[in-house]
């Protein structure tokens, strides 16, 4: 059974009259890329922070590794690595400098500074940029300097409030890397983001939350299919068509079957599966058995900007 690193149970938190969080529960697998979906206003940075135990929550409660924000702040901050969406970065000191200078705030001895200073510029690839003023940066080696900030004290769950914010597709691509290699690394990490593509590539688990409450989360795979409902299947086969499409009719949790005439003269054939891997595998296997000559197969997904667009409404005051 996969650990819990975060589990965030009924949290609710209002400002004044408005309802920023309304009973919100999820639970983050430990080694997880998990990203929190949602329109503005949605309460992911609300979210966010109260995992930090940067605000206490109106009602409810949230577990990092089992402890509460509420009762246990102070032994929950080491293992948190927060970057919020609007980082400080002080543009007149050197980059060593900078973190050196949080190093200090996280009480680290000289001797460890010396040694883990320059391992996390190793990490984000900003071992060339040692002795630059922070000012001399790129949007994208300001984003990972920051990063590397929240990684000084070694934590095991990070946090990251829009990481891709105003980058160019290259720097994106590179953070996108540079997540993939923490993850590697054991970090659990959260993170919020408006740019969807990258989501779908780079998370684990998703959850999409809209006017404060969770309209779906899970495995990024289960949520985009369960939204679709069920798996969409394509098999493209040099014939008989008719017959590969009156097997398809005949299997259990098989749907919807329809061909499709192709310019290259083979005929696809496309259904609807609610079923798992198994029956998935399952499909492919009769056909094959059965003589039917497969030339391509493939799992059509749910595009998850679609998703987004389909279970969360427009805006209105």
């Amino acid at each position: 059974m996969t650990a819990i690193a975060i589990a965030i149970q009924n949290l609710s938190h209002r400002y004044g009259s408005v309802v920023a969080v309304d009973h919100l529960s999820l639970e983050i697998p430990e080694g997880a890329v998990y990203g929190l979906i949602g329109p503005n206003g949605a309460g992911k940075t609300t979210t966010i922070r109260s995992i930090c135990t940067l605000l206490v929550p109106t009602s409810g409660d949230v577990l990092v590794q089992g402890l509460s924000i509420r009762r246990d702040a102070r032994s929950i901050r080491p293992a948190l690595g927060y970057m919020p969406d609007n980082f400080g970065l002080y543009d007149e000191l050197r980059v060593w400098e900078y973190l050196d200078f949080f190093a200090r705030c996280y009480a680290i001895a000289p001797a460890v500074r010396a040694t883990t200073i320059p391992e996390v510029l190793e990490l984000v690839d900003l071992s060339g940029k040692h002795d630059a003023y922070v000012a001399g940066l790129s949007r994208g080696m300001r984003q990972r300097l920051a990063i590397a900030r929240t990684l000084l004290h070694d934590p095991s769950i990070l946090i990251l409030d829009e990481p891709a914010a105003g980058l160019d597709p290259r720097a994106r691509i590179e953070l996108r890397e540079l997540l993939r290699e923490l993850r590697r690394l054991g970090k659990t990490i959260l993170l919020s983001s408006h740019i969807l593509s990258d989501l779908a590539e780079i998370c684990t688990h998703v959850a999409i939350v809209d006017r404060g409450r969770l309209v779906v989360d899970g495995p990024l795979s289960e949520v985009l299919s369960r939204v679709q409902g069920g798996r969409t299947l394509h098999f493209e086969v040099l014939g008989p068509w008719d017959a590969a499409r009156q097997l398809l009719e005949s299997l259990p949790r098989v749907r919807d079957v329809r061909s499709e005439e192709q310019e290259s003269g083979r005929t696809r054939l496309v259904c609807q599966l609610s079923g798992d891997d198994g029956d998935q595998i399952a499909v492919l296997a009769r056909l094959v058995s059965d003589g039917i000559p497969v030339a391509t197969f493939r799992e059509e997904t749910a595009n998850l900007e679609e998703v987004f667009m389909r279970l969360t409404a427009p805006f209105s005051a």
